[in-house]
């Protein structure tokens, strides 16, 4: 189906092409309902012209294309330079100065949007393990059946790893008593020996200090007995 372009334009517009631009930049590609709205909400001059615009490609669209104009939109939107209107101004010192008095022509292009083709949604499907494809579907009352089953058959195997382990550790606290017990007796002569050196040095440490008192009185009485001769 052929799309049908609606046209509306105003000339001589007595507004500068820069300023009627920012204007026309706003409604470009947009619906018409929309384009509407921003004319209506903005402060500019130039929106009055442009709404004015607008509202004559609509009417011309409806009225002599049979278009509908919930489904129209802002195809094209462009402003060119009008002639110039020149005027002066007295300044200072006698001088005159120039003034330009510019004018637009605006042109507004509708056109009625193509349908859009409403995309399919893509469900996300999870990646099937091949474990549960190879495996049949398990019946919901069998399923439930089934768990316990397995809660059953877990805590077996947790009682018989423990049931192993607790012989296991028994007998190595075992070895280790009995390596101990060996390495000692392995050593019984030093031990002996270390002992009857300890008794002597002890015996050594009582003996030593009554002799050196022993000493000292016999050097003492010897002293005395010199004295009294």
């Amino acid at each position: 189906m052929d799309s049908v372009e609606t046209k509306a334009s105003a000339k001589y517009i007595r507004i500068s092409p820069r300023k009627a631009r920012l204007v026309v930049d706003l409604i470009r590609g947009r619906d018409v309902a929309d384009a509407q709205q921003i004319l209506d909400y903005s402060p500019k001059a130039a929106a009055r012209v442009v709404g004015k615009i607008l509202n004559s490609a609509i009417a011309n669209a409806e009225h002599n294309n049979k278009l509908d104009p919930d489904e129209l939109y802002v195809c094209r939107a462009y402003v060119d330079e009008g002639p110039t209107l020149k005027r002066f101004r007295p300044r200072a010192m006698g001088r005159a100065t120039r003034i330009n008095k510019r004018t637009s022509h605006i042109t507004l292009v509708l056109d009625e949007r193509e349908p859009r083709a409403e995309a399919k949604r893509k469900r996300f499907r999870r990646p099937v393990r091949k474990k549960a494809a190879a495996e049949p579907e398990m019946a919901p009352e069998a399923q439930r059946g089934a768990e316990p089953q397995q809660a059953d058959a877990d805590e077996d195997e947790l009682d018989a790893d423990t049931a192993t382990a607790e012989p296991q550790q028994a007998e190595d606290d075992r070895t280790e008593l009995n390596a101990d017990t060996k390495a000692k007796a392995d050593k019984p002569e030093l031990n002996a020996d270390t002992e009857a050196e300890e008794a002597e040095a002890d015996t050594k440490a009582k003996h030593k200090p009554k002799d050196t008192e022993t000493k000292a009185k016999k050097t003492k009485k010897a002293d005395d007995s010199e004295s009294e001769d």
